[in-house]
């Protein structure tokens, strides 16, 4: 009897298929032989047959040659961290791929000159927040107060409150942060209360500036004390205030959130923030207010170390200029519209025979912004055992455990995507494994 390992197809041949040669131009060679090769030696075991190996290598190729999946953000937090926070809108997608190629990102087309790095992008930061006399992107919200930090304040004094000490996630606390760029911190107050009285006794020849940090991921109560920028604006020496979430005016729903506008009109000298938080917009660092500083910090020689790519440059224009972010239509969402979803999906599914329900739920901002809000919201509630299969399934889904259920919070999730959401229960659902 012939070897049936004689019959396996040779590379060349396979990757001669139409399919193949396509996905070569999208993916790569080295992606699509690498597929070739797992079903060759698929064949080899004698799990598929060698007239099988084709179509076996089809099969296998990956969506895109980026291994980093999107998911189904059904946890009920808007600005999932581990998530990527904030999702763009379809414009500042567009906008993202219109800017992938060449673009005047640093030339004037009218005279062939060069021109300043993201201008247009910078024009519409400035539009949003009227009372920002200078604006200025870096990569993230860390990066926006270590620039000032450094330019400002290298050799010389930061005071701080000590109810502002914050840690920002993943073990990055901000006065390990600020004492990298070579200032000295002069921490004031107490953990609770910390009066304007305590700042102007610690402001000496050596303070560089008062920094104001909104704790943004805690919210504490009971006897407490806070100096607001209006009382230390008045103390003579600048105000820095990282506000931390990106609001870039007042919002109804989060009326304790600082934003930009209100803190600058109250008399900051620079305002900080995230741009893929409540923006709503890419990872990037907001600066906004007097020119002199902003001129300042965006000449330091670490300002080039921090500086955005152009299709953060094109994301964010887009965010600032374009429609309604997903952000915004998730913070906004009526929950009566949520629990008829909700209904709607789990009717849907029960007629299948799975066991779907719906049920309130409660979601949170999340992402370092207005710790201790909820937001009325709406579940699909499964068994417990749904959550490890849709996080791992074809289109993973993320939900949250609660109760002995797997709750499918739809405060976050698209409308649009209530279908997708239904076809990835589906395509997870069977008899619950033996244990």
């Amino acid at each position: 009897m012939a070897d049936v390992r004689r019959m396996i197809p040779r590379t060349d041949a396979v990757l001669a298929d139409r399919r193949l040669a396509e996905a070569a131009h999208r993916l790569g060679s080295e992606t699509v032989k690498a597929a070739v090769r797992q079903a060759q030696e698929q064949a080899r075991a004698g799990a598929i047959p060698p007239e099988d190996v084709t179509d076996e290598a089809v099969a296998l190729l990956p969506g895109t040659v980026c291994r980093m999946r999107p998911v189904i953000n059904a946890t009920g937090v808007v600005l999932h961290t581990n998530l990527g926070r904030a999702s763009l809108s379809a414009a500042a997608r567009h906008a993202v791929r219109e800017a992938s190629g060449p673009t005047d990102v640093e030339l004037d087309l009218h005279t062939g000159t060069r021109a300043r790095r993201g201008r247009t992008a910078l024009a519409a930061l400035r539009e949003r927040v009227p009372s920002a006399a200078a604006v200025h992107v870096v990569n993230n919200g860390a990066a926006a107060l270590v620039l000032p930090a450094t330019a400002l304040a290298a050799g010389r004094e930061i005071v701080i409150s000590r109810g502002e000490m914050v840690e920002i996630g993943d073990g990055f606390r901000l006065p390990e942060l600020l004492v990298s760029t070579g200032a000295r911190l002069r921490e004031v107050g107490t953990t609770n209360r910390t009066t304007v009285a305590d700042y102007a006794c610690a402001i000496g020849p050596d303070t560089a500036f008062v920094l104001k940090v909104h704790p943004s991921n805690f919210h504490i109560t009971g006897f407490t004390h806070a100096a607001d920028v209006r009382e230390l604006a008045a103390l003579g020496v600048p105000v820095i205030h990282d506000i931390g979430s990106g609001l870039l005016s007042p919002h109804p729903l989060l009326p304790d959130e600082p934003d930009a506008e209100t803190q600058l009109r109250a008399g900051a000298s620079l305002v900080t923030a995230s741009g893929d938080k409540l923006l709503g917009g890419p990872q990037c660092g907001l600066l906004l207010g007097k020119e002199e500083l902003v001129r300042t910090v965006s000449r330091h020689p670490l300002a080039r170390a921090l500086r955005v790519d152009k299709l953060t440059l094109a994301a964010l224009e887009a965010t600032l200029a374009g429609p309604q972010t997903p952000t915004a239509a998730a913070l906004s969402a009526d929950p009566a519209a949520l629990v008829h979803r909700a209904q709607r999906l789990a009717s849907a599914l029960s007629a299948e025979g799975i066991d779907a329900q719906a049920v309130d739920s409660a979601a949170t901002v999340g992402g370092g912004g207005a710790p201790g809000v909820t937001l009325p919201s709406a579940a699909l509630s499964l068994p417990e055992r749904y959550a490890a299969a849709l996080r791992t399934g074809p289109v993973p889904v993320v939900g949250r455990l609660e109760a002995g259920r797997c709750l499918l919070d739809l405060r976050a999730v698209p409308p649009d995507d209530d279908e997708r959401l239904a076809t990835a229960v589906r395509s997870v659902t069977g008899p619950a494994p033996e244990r």
